[in-house]
């Protein structure tokens, strides 16, 4: 155990001090003040040699000293192995989106390309009314589901509140837990969770482009319940304040719990909201508070359905786009065309990927990988047994390659 918490402090404070140097590279913090650095930064090439001894250290521990936490520390090294990467990184070393992938994020995501989606498109070119060309006929049939700005407080309000009241039937939260949120502009991401420990939050909204009425329950249930405020206090209340196991009260952005963070936010919205129980609340209630005419409704979840199909849209861009197969233009038009997002839109997602690169991943693979892990465990349609193993995840975290069974 000695051993353990000993490396684990030292990754902490490994990772404090590359967030000296890449300002977003730690997400949350909440360990003790005093790991924090004060001195000046420390050379990349030293981080480089120290996150290096710290993998040989985790190699050799004797697997007889550590044979109850092999799981923890397996994690443990997983993620030492990413910190080495990401300093090689900010040294300049480059690597391609494949690989990025795997030592940051110890995931393999399947890759799609033209032909698969085309096949998406053709669907959604039957059931998008009007003529013409299928991303314009798209975004203007969309302006009739975006919320008015003076709406948008209530809508969201009345959305994490039900996520909330889903969540607390089945999942023990602390009962100081909060949020504060928050609407800002110019970001590259639409919401952000800002988790500051002691089980609270600060979440954003961007608003620098229109929200639709289906994206309210997206970002209450994916940054809020059961999503990333959730998962930060399962992690903060099991494995910090309970086990003392410090390396969880560091959340790295750029490392393999990023698939699992954003993995269980997505695949949350599924657990708290089922297919046909989303439908109904938005429509009864949240379609009303935001003045949209529900009777739209199932023109408009047809079309959702499909749309879905074209997650990983995202993924074939930022590989191409990273690996310098196609430059900015051309990134912009794919998006255009397979995302079907407006000029402005598709070029903030690109400013999404210079300045995160292959996190697109987590979020399609990840949710992907979550359902299909979790179904592995759930025998039955139980609701009870999947909010079961769901919540068991998110307070004993797993990687990519550990869900892989």
């Amino acid at each position: 155990m000695k051993l353990i918490n000993n490396l684990a402090e030292q990754y902490v404070k490994l990772s404090l001090k590359i967030g000296q140097h890449a300002k977003y590279y730690v997400d949350a913090y909440y360990g003790p003040k005093e790991w924090r650095p004060t001195d000046e930064k420390t050379p990349l090439t030293d981080l480089k040699c120290h996150a290096e001894q710290l993998v040989k250290l985790a190699i050799s521990l004797d697997k007889n000293d550590i044979a109850e936490q092999q799981e923890r520390l397996d994690f443990l090294l997983l993620h030492l192995k990413s910190s080495v990467t990401y300093i090689n990184q900010l040294l300049g070393f480059n690597i391609t989106f494949a690989q990025e992938c795997k030592s940051l994020y110890d995931a393999q995501p399947p890759k799609f390309d033209e032909q698969h989606f085309d096949k998406i498109l053709t669907r959604l070119d039957k059931l998008i009314p009007g003529e013409g060309d299928l991303n314009q006929r798209f975004i203007n049939y969309r302006e009739d589901f975006i919320i008015p700005i003076n709406k948008l407080d209530d809508v969201f309000s009345a959305a994490i509140n039900e996520a909330r009241r889903r969540t607390l039937q089945f999942i023990d939260i602390p009962d100081n837990e909060n949020f504060t949120v928050e609407l800002v502009n110019d970001q590259i991401w639409s919401a952000y969770n800002w988790y500051k420990g002691d089980s609270y939050s600060l979440i954003q909204l961007n608003t620098d482009f229109p929200i639709y009425i289906e994206r309210v329950i997206d970002l209450a249930a994916h940054e809020g319940y059961p999503g990333h405020h959730i998962f930060n206090a399962q992690m903060e209340k099991h494995l910090v304040n309970a086990n003392g196991w410090m390396e969880y009260s560091i959340y790295n952005l750029f490392s393999p719990t990023s698939l699992l963070a954003e993995g269980s936010a997505n695949y949350g919205i599924e657990v708290a909201f089922p297919w046909q129980e989303r439908i109904a609340f938005e429509r009864d209630v949240l379609f009303p508070l935001a003045g949209i005419a529900p009777e739209k409704s199932e023109l408009y979840y047809q079309i959702q359905i499909v749309l879905h199909q074209l997650s990983y849209v995202d993924n074939m861009v930022a590989q191409r786009y990273i690996d310098g197969v196609i430059n900015e233009s051309q990134a912009v038009q794919l998006l255009m065309k397979y995302a079907l997002s407006s000029k402005e839109r598709s070029k903030q997602r690109l400013a999404f990927y210079q300045h995160n690169r292959s996190y697109v991943i987590t979020y399609n693979y990840g949710q992907d990988l979550v359902r299909e892990y979790l179904a592995t465990l759930v025998k039955n349609d139980s609701k009870n047994e999947l909010w079961r193993v769901f919540s068991d995840l998110l307070a004993k975290p797993k990687t990519a390659s550990m869900m892989q069974v």
